[in-house]
């Protein structure tokens, strides 16, 4: 793995900055703007729970994209329980759309994204349970938008019940501030224009931000705030992990030091 200093990094971005319009190095990939960074400093993308670029994180976001970044992947407590294929999909999921045709007919599907301070239509949201230090994930039947979902409700209602998740999937603070503050410690977040030549997309990177000191207070904070969503994608077949995702405008609040380039 390439390893840079402050310095050499520095440098390496200022050049980048004036290269200008540069064409994506992943067509179609919203990741994108990330990924073609990644290119350009030399680090070959990886899903290692460590810095791309040795002590730095590398993330990046277009200009004008209301879309979440990706912060890390990690599946709720307890783990070893494996509570999305063994309760979630089984017990609260629902018929997935494409079974019977590209997935076998008793494809199941749970798809939510999950946010403290709100409701889905099928009734889950996140509560930051600062007694016991953890992020749980909980459901309240009353919240089900039954116009839509009465059929799935009466489901829930045989296999588990309309109470509360038991047991309750959570992500507990130390865990989280470990994945978080591991991941996240310190970051080169880049924001780049974007324009389409010939239908290609291209960019130009217009800023970055040295991200420093991370704190696990404001991680916390952006949760309950609502701006650190939680995805859940599974379908019966394969779990395609749990993400935790970050509106854009908030990245640079979990940090004390933010130093524009």
């Amino acid at each position: 793995m390439k390893q840079f200093t402050k310095e050499s990094l520095v440098g390496k971005l200022e050049d980048i900055r004036a290269m200008g319009w540069i064409e994506t190095a992943r067509p179609g990939n919203d990741g994108g703007v990330g990924n073609t960074l990644e290119d350009l400093l030399g680090i070959q993308e990886n899903n290692l729970p460590l810095p791309n670029s040795g002590e730095w994180e590398v993330k990046g976001q277009r200009a004008d994209s209301g879309s979440l970044i990706t912060l890390f992947h990690m599946e709720p407590s307890c783990r070893a329980f494996k509570f999305v294929p063994r309760v979630f999909l089984p017990k609260y999921g629902w018929r997935h759309k494409k079974a019977g045709q590209r997935y076998p007919n008793c494809e199941r599907s749970f798809r939510q994204t999950i946010t403290a301070g709100q409701f889905t239509s099928r009734g889950f949201t996140i509560f930051v349970n600062h007694k016991f230090r953890r992020v749980e994930v909980s459901f309240d039947s009353f919240k089900v938008n039954i116009e839509k979902h009465e059929d799935w409700l009466n489901r829930v209602e045989r296999l588990a019940g309309l109470g509360e998740l038991n047991p309750q999937p959570y992500w507990g603070f130390d865990d989280l501030y470990h994945k978080a503050g591991t991941k996240l410690k310190s970051t080169i977040y880049a924001v780049a224009e974007r324009k389409r030549r010939r239908g290609v997309e291209h960019f130009r990177y217009s800023q970055f931000f040295m991200l420093e000191k991370f704190r696990q207070d404001k991680f916390v904070s952006v949760i309950e705030s609502g701006d650190i969503k939680i995805d859940f994608d599974a379908r019966t077949g394969h779990n395609h992990g749990t993400k935790f995702r970050l509106k854009q405008q908030r990245y640079t609040d979990l940090y004390d030091s933010v130093i524009p380039l």
